[in-house]
């Protein structure tokens, strides 16, 4: 893999195509649109309720180590194994040795940016293990060998007419056709043979309950789904900002998330 840019030097490249940029920021406050309209959909008052979720990671805060160790105790007694790294690398040296001891050297990976900070893809294909990250935007730049320019939607800068250059290099579609719904199907078909033929899938995740040991992934694509049924391991990197009470604390943050996210009322999947 060719040396991937620093953002500095992307970033001048960018700001420097004017027409590009205009582009790019209409599409981004169309986003922000839908959320704010979406904020104002809730039956709550919508800072009240941002004001109840600082309240409930306040709390995760200030009894930080009670909360992870409630919750190891309880994903250990569901049959969760539990791993802890102080730091990147052996977070890294972690899951490359799950993959190890599970015989595998093909995996594949559903959003996360805890992997995206600590340049997991890299350490893993250094390793000689393929990843193929199965989130359509993430496939995208993954196929460009670029990193997530955005954290919800990471291939935002790129236009349909490129994406459908890009596929017609790496995944066959006819050149010169950028119809999305072509070109979604041509990745869902792509990623289907990932799905099935990988025994080890990794996520993120969003949301770790202390009182039951559960940890909650919410896409819009089912990809992390897919992922994890069909795989024989399944490997969660979180951090500890993830860490929530109680399960009731969930029907704040599940009303938060997707509308501050995607402007939408929830995610299309939120599986345990």
């Amino acid at each position: 893999m060719s040396a991937i840019p620093k953002h500095p030097e992307l970033s001048q490249r960018f700001n420097a195509d004017e027409p590009r940029v205009d582009w790019h920021d209409a599409t981004l406050w169309w986003i922000r649109e839908k959320r704010d309209k979406a904020a104002h959909t809730l039956s709550e008052d919508w800072e009240a309720l941002r004001a109840a979720a600082s309240a409930i990671k306040d709390n995760v805060l200030g009894n930080l180590a009670d909360y992870l160790t409630e919750f190891e105790s309880k994903a250990l007694a569901n049959g969760a194994i539990v791993h802890w790294a102080a730091d990147a690398a052996e977070h890294n040296r972690i899951v490359l040795s799950i993959l190890q001891e599970a015989g595998a050297q093909r995996m594949v990976k559903s959003k996360s940016m805890l992997t995206e900070e600590c340049h997991l893809n890299d350490f893993l294909a250094e390793n000689g293990i393929d990843v193929v990250d199965t989130d359509l935007g993430e496939r995208i730049v993954q196929l460009a060998e670029e990193p997530p320019s955005h954290i919800v939607m990471p291939c935002i800068h790129w236009k349909k007419e490129e994406i459908g250059e890009l596929f017609h290099e790496h995944l066959g579609t006819p050149k010169g056709n950028a119809d999305p719904q072509l070109l979604t199907e041509a990745a869902r078909q792509h990623l289907r043979d990932k799905f099935l033929t990988r025994k080890v899938a990794l996520t993120g995740v969003n949301f770790a309950i202390a009182e039951t040991g559960e940890f909650v992934v919410c896409t819009n694509e089912g990809n992390a789904d897919m992922g994890v049924h069909l795989a024989d391991v399944h490997i969660a990197c979180m951090g500890f900002e993830k860490i929530i009470p109680r399960a009731e604390d969930l029907g704040v943050f599940l009303r938060l998330l997707a509308r501050s996210a995607t402007g939408q009322p929830i995610t299309v999947f939120q599986p345990f």
